[in-house]
């Protein structure tokens, strides 16, 4: 070991800078971590490994001269090279993918292609740093792979042509992650997408299919092209329901669905014999089965309702007239209705039944019946703009649609909250009821303003002026 000038300016300088340099990349790399930067990865690869490493080597370069300890600093050398290669591929990673954009080039690369690039360039780099550190032939070692490589393909010929049928799906992009799969086998949306397999979450588990399997069958991507997926269900009337009316109600109940697209209009139609079809938008294809499924169970109220005889069958339990004795008498405390006006109710009212879900009265309308809730419950629901607030609600015998009374339009719309039974009563009869009932109109106004006060507060929660409801 000499002591020469060289020796100790250069043992200064690392004394100095190395602790310096250390401090620096501790800060920067604190004000990375706050902002949540993907730069901070390279810099803390730089700061933990590179520079402690990079300061040893230097040590070793100036001290160690003698042959018999020269191998040290070229594992040293050979360390610091490697941890160089990753910093630059971490670098060149943040720099490409850090801060790449919905729907851009950079994230619709497949990772596989990442990780195959990444591995190159290692092999690479560290066959440069090899043959410069340590002076090793790797022209030779690279065509030892090259046979070695071949041979080890031609035994493994079916399974690497299943890797690379599936690097070429991926290279077409026929799907990305968060689309929805439809592959015979099962169905679902893709999770991660690997160098070996798709991962499919199926509601139920994930399926793990292989890229070669994708590659040589067909499946859909229901998720392309993007917008609306449209849903379509079959609906088997009588010939004696109005194929017109059908088809309004089909549309109707449509409408309603929460997972409809808003700015697309579904469509009915009529194949004959009774038969009908209905193609409705919903917002993606996870939800599809959800929202066929609320339709159809909404369907078989509101044609119940109706009187259409779906699937054939046009029967309604709660039509028995022993049903509607039982509602009005149920009833008739809170009506304060003497025998007579029990049999005119009777002779005018009907029961009537929504499925959980389910609009009784939609907002804005004036409505010409009004319903006493018999069972079940309802929610009265306030859309502004976007929000959508639940300003109250409606229990066993309280009524929804009293602005009946008033002539005015409802603000909030009437939610079923579960499978509620309503005795649905005519304005016309009403009328009649109130004016020898005056306490009744009196109550029923009552509770017209009671509703109106908990909305304001409800909306006054959430942050909305009520008076814009009445300005609609």
């Amino acid at each position: 070991m000499s002591l020469d000038g060289g020796w100790i300016w250069g043992a200064v300088a690392l004394a100095v800078g190395v602790p310096i340099l250390l401090v620096v990349l501790t800060e920067i790399l604190s004000a990375l971590q706050r902002r949540g930067s993907p730069a901070a990865g390279p810099v803390r690869l730089l700061r933990n490994w590179i520079v402690p490493v990079g300061a040893l080597f230097g040590l070793l370069a100036f001290a160690l001269r003698s042959d018999a300890e020269h191998v040290w600093t070229r594992v040293v050398a050979t360390v610091l090279g490697f941890l160089v290669i990753l910093l630059i591929l971490s670098a060149f990673n943040v720099a490409l993918f850090g801060s790449a954009k919905e729907g851009s080039w950079q994230q619709r690369i497949p990772t596989i292609f990442i990780e195959i690039v990444r591995l190159l360039l290692v092999v690479v780099g560290l066959a440069l740093l090899f043959s410069w550190v340590w002076n090793a032939d790797v022209g030779g070692l690279i065509a030892a792979l090259g046979v070695t490589s071949i041979v080890i393909g031609l035994a493994l010929q079916n399974a690497v042509g299943g890797v690379i049928s599936g690097l070429l799906l991926l290279f077409e992009q026929p799907f990305k992650i968060g689309d929805w799969l439809d592959v015979g086998s099962c169905e679902g949306r893709v999770i991660e997408v690997n160098w070996r397999a798709v991962h499919i979450d199926t509601g139920s588990g994930i399926q793990i299919v292989p890229n070669s399997t994708l590659s040589g069958a067909s499946f859909t991507n229901k998720s392309q092209p993007e917008g609306a997926y449209w849903v379509s269900a079959d609906a088997k009337f009588t010939t004696d329901d109005p194929p017109q009316e059908v088809m309004a109600l089909l549309v109707d109940i449509a409408r309603g669905l929460p997972d409809r697209v808003r700015t697309l209009e579904a469509s009915a139609s009529y194949r004959g014999a009774g038969a009908y079809s209905v193609s409705i938008p919903v917002t993606a294809p996870a939800v599809a089965g959800d929202a066929l499924s609320t339709y159809l169970s909404w369907l078989w109220y509101a044609a119940r309702r109706r009187g259409f005889a779906l699937d054939g069958d046009a029967t309604d339990p709660i039509a028995e007239p022993q049903r509607l004795d039982e509602a009005i008498t149920a009833l008739a405390p809170s009506l304060h209705l003497r025998p007579e006006d029990a049999e005119q109710l009777r002779s005018a009212s009907r029961l009537e039944r929504y499925g959980r879900g389910e609009v009784i009265i939609p907002a804005g309308v004036v409505p010409d019946e009004l319903g006493f809730v018999v069972s079940g419950a309802a929610v009265l629901r306030v859309t502004v703009d976007d929000a959508v607030v639940d300003v109250g609600s409606v229990a066993p015998g309280e009524v929804v649609g009293q602005t009946a009374l008033t002539r005015e339009r409802t603000q909030a719309a009437a939610v079923a909250a579960d499978v509620v039974t309503l005795l649905v009563v005519p304005l016309t009869t009403l009328d009649g009821l109130v004016r020898r009932r005056p306490r009744l109109a009196a109550e029923i106004g009552d509770s017209l303003d009671l509703k109106r006060k908990a909305s304001a507060e409800a909306l006054a929660a959430a942050g909305i002026d009520s008076a814009r409801l009445f300005e609609r």
